[in-house]
């Protein structure tokens, strides 16, 4: 009977467990370890305070007989309480000091990686690789309406995770390119604000392969809470693998911008590419959420000249909600959701955009 109790009692712990957890690097189990630290020291500061007051209020009762002492002031006692204080917060300090340089020291990197903040997902970029990719929420639009039975990780779920090898060190240079948004991912102890035109810098050194999630930490608009972060950790075998597999990617989009597309291509492709990064504002179908996300089934923009639809896409509108895809979209996506969203939903216009002519604009701009 008392070995169930202490089970039961044991699992309710568990379940309702509210402390930090140690994490997957040295510098969050440092960061755990300060924390209890402190927190036992003020468990032993309450102990006592508590103590002697309620010691005080039983023992010196006015039921006892007891007199109070009268007296103004007390050398003795101003100084311990002022010198007692001193000390253990000097002695907090000194570890706090040490685990703070520590999380700052983002020197002697083995991988850059710049991390930027769009509304509403995560843009990584490995610097000197010629590697970089867009990370989405992948969690089905039917979990997040209540449709159906929400899956182990909720919201925290992505296309495209950041890849990281284990133990090497990896410096973050987060930034964003419109709110402010926050790159938490707590197993790392890492959290930094992105903020437009200022770069932070923040670093980890994974100890075992995994997969690390954690989510913006600040709010950024109305899809704040949907663009969650997956940090997979690989050997440095693996993600040698990975990289070169990336790279490989990365020079075959590029010779996919001078094919010869097909309209039902371009089609297929903008498909996964408009529910990829559109669906959120102007919704599965095109219908959008007026007035903020106008409507695209059947607008003015979506079946009129597909140079002004091209530049829209391409520029965004500056005042509203919509942002510029130029940037964030290689050459053939743009041209692919561009054509998708001129041939759905009863957009039939029969005509398309090409990569060739998103890269002309690209180069235009350039120049």
């Amino acid at each position: 009977m008392g070995l169930l109790l202490w089970s039961v009692l044991a699992q309710a712990e568990a379940a309702w467990t509210v402390n930090m957890a140690p994490g997957a690097t040295e510098v969050s189990r440092t960061v755990f370890d300060l924390h209890m630290t402190i927190f036992w020291i003020c468990v032993v500061i309450g102990v006592l305070v508590f103590g002697a007051m309620f010691w005080s209020m039983i023992i010196h009762r006015r039921s006892t007989g007891q007199q109070p002492s009268h007296f103004h002031e007390s050398t003795t006692v101003e100084i311990l309480w002022t010198v007692v204080p001193f000390v253990i917060l000097v002695l907090m300090a000194i570890p706090a000091t040490k685990t703070l340089i520590d999380i700052y020291d983002t020197s002697e990197s083995d991988v850059d990686i710049q991390v930027t903040g769009y509304q509403w997902k995560w843009h990584y970029k490995y610097l000197g690789q010629d590697v970089e990719f867009f990370s989405n929420l992948t969690t089905p639009s039917e979990q997040i309406h209540n449709q159906a039975e929400k899956g182990e990780h909720y919201l925290l779920e992505v296309d495209e995770p950041l890849v990281i090898p284990v133990g090497a060190k990896v410096r973050f240079l987060i930034t964003a390119a419109d709110v402010i948004h926050s790159w938490w991912v707590p197993a790392l102890a890492v959290k930094r604000d992105a903020i437009p035109g200022f770069v932070n810098e923040s670093w980890t050194r994974v100890d075992k392969p995994g997969l690390y999630r954690g989510q913006c930490a600040e709010l950024c608009g109305k899809d704040h809470g949907f663009m969650p972060i997956v940090v997979e950790a690989k050997s440095k075998e693996d993600f040698a693998k990975w990289l070169a597999a990336r790279k490989e990617e990365t020079a075959k989009l590029k010779e996919l911008t001078d094919k010869e597309w097909t309209l039902e291509e371009l089609v297929a492709r903008g498909d996964k590419v408009y529910h990829t990064t559109c669906a959120a504002c102007h919704q599965a179908e095109g219908e959008g959420l007026p007035p903020m996300f106008p409507a695209l089934k059947g607008s003015k923009i979506a079946t009129g000249p597909k140079a002004d639809h091209l530049s829209i896409v391409f520029h965004g509108k500056p005042g509203t909600a919509m942002a510029a895809f130029g940037k964030q979209l290689s050459e053939v996506d743009i041209a692919a959701v561009v054509t998708y969203e001129r041939n759905s939903w009863g957009n039939a216009t029969g005509d398309m955009v090409t990569p060739k002519e998103v890269l002309a604009l690209k180069q235009a701009e350039s120049q």
